[in-house]
């Protein structure tokens, strides 16, 4: 068996299992939920293993308490297999009365129905987990922490040792932990298999429903030209008409966007809506994103040398990179990663909030040819948020693929995304 790469959810499990009955991890397939929590589960049961499978299920059908037998806490591998499982486990819990009893971890949303009673309010814990950040992959030196800056440090001062090339590498390689000690190569190979075992297994596995393999992949395809920007369901339409695509519905792409986000493969920014002293409309229209920078690049057919070829493209991958570690440190901490974006132009790459009201803007530049307008774009958001309704913000900072960290005159932070952590 491979290292264990210490993961940020590692702390994230410890602390709810010491308050909930049953803690639920959930994330995309290869994100590395089940090692996580067999790192911790003192007894396992694989819900997908052929050898028992089918065992499994009659006995879930039959007597599902049986299945909850073992060593706490006891982890239930893809628990979804058998929905009945989530209130047969609510129940042991409640039967139980003591925490730490389970963990669940599922690569896929469920529908609520008929085996599914209850929302395990109370008693199940979640944790979201995602394909490692920087910082977990060893990656980032971790020099500048996020908890730290909303700290209000005042001064910081750190050098990345990641070269460009390393940062191409790493957004086509993506986060999952099989594929982060691999040479490019065979990690580049390894995120085109998982786009493949998408579009050809898995969005018909959700809900037993076959999808069109060719209008799947053209939405892949049209999702990844437009990542990190606001696209509506119209546009990503128009993109994909063409060839096998000349009939695409509105509904059609709903409900292929609906299984993607149920695989945990999407995940839009929400548009931030603070209070501001203007009367400026707000957009509130999400920006396109992946769980992973690698699914973009995969179904563009990209590898790095691509990215090092065409900067443009390079900007908006480097962008949901950071977006993917900035939601694994916000949300160690109890935040919530946002974009701005105003009907005046102004807009915000990202804002991370923490559940106090604390809130740190952030911009996204690749290099420091952009530093200038992404301090102003910080400047002018400052200014017009209105500070009798919230708080001032903790920083505003510009995440750089360039390797110097430092405070520039204004206040304004350059933090590397190679010295980042949570």
């Amino acid at each position: 068996m491979k290292k264990y790469y210490p993961r940020i959810a590692d702390k994230l499990l410890e602390s709810s299992l010491e308050s909930s009955g049953a803690v639920l991890i959930e994330g995309p397939k290869w994100c590395g939920k089940t090692r996580t929590a067999s790192e911790r589960a003192n007894s396992v049961l694989y819900m997908q293993d052929p050898d028992t499978r089918e065992s499994n299920l009659q006995a879930a059908n039959i007597k599902p308490s049986l299945l909850l037998q073992g060593k706490t806490p006891r982890l239930i591998d893809e628990w979804q297999v058998a929905p009945i499982l989530w209130d047969a486990v609510r129940h042991e819990v409640d039967r139980r009365g003591e925490e730490g009893q389970f963990i669940l971890t599922g690569s896929v949303t469920p529908v609520l129905d008929d085996k599914i009673s209850h929302t395990g309010t109370g008693r199940i814990s979640r944790v979201k987990m995602r394909p490692m950040s920087l910082f977990e992959s060893n990656e980032s030196n971790g020099k500048i922490s996020l908890g730290d800056l909303f700290g209000n440090i005042d001064e910081i001062s750190a050098i990345s040792q990641l070269e460009i090339e390393d940062i191409a590498q790493a957004i086509v390689r993506g986060g999952w932990p099989a594929s982060v000690t691999s040479k490019a190569g065979s990690a580049e190979k390894r995120a085109q298999d998982y786009v493949d075992s998408i579009v050809n297994f898995e969005v018909s596995l959700v809900d037993r429903a076959e999808k069109n393999r060719s209008k799947m992949f053209a939405l892949l395809r049209s999702l990844s030209r437009n990542i990190a920007t606001e696209a509506k369901n119209s546009v990503i339409m128009k993109d994909m008409e063409g060839g096998e695509n000349e009939s695409i519905s509105y509904p059609t792409i709903q409900s292929y966007l609906n299984v993607l986000q149920r695989l945990f493969v999407v995940e839009d920014l929400e548009a931030w809506n603070p209070s501001v002293r203007s009367s400026t409309p707000l957009r509130v229209s999400p920006k396109r994103h992946f769980v992973d920078s690698s699914i973009a690049c995969a179904s563009l057919g990209m590898n790095h040398e691509h990215l090092l070829n065409d900067f443009n493209t390079f900007g908006f991958m480097f962008e949901s990179m950071c977006i993917r570690d900035l939601r694994v440190y916000a949300e160690a901490m109890g935040g919530k990663v946002y974009h701005y974006r105003d009907k005046n132009g102004l807009e915000c790459d990202a804002v991370i909030v923490l559940r106090d009201g604390r809130w740190g803007a952030v911009e996204i530049k690749l290099g420091a040819n952009e530093f200038e307008k992404a301090s102003r774009n910080l400047k002018s958001l400052e200014a017009i948020i209105d500070t009798e309704k919230m708080n001032k913000p903790s920083f505003l900072m510009i995440v750089t693929g360039s390797k110097l960290g430092y405070r520039r005159d204004e206040g304004v932070l350059i933090v590397p995304i190679g010295c980042l952590r949570n």
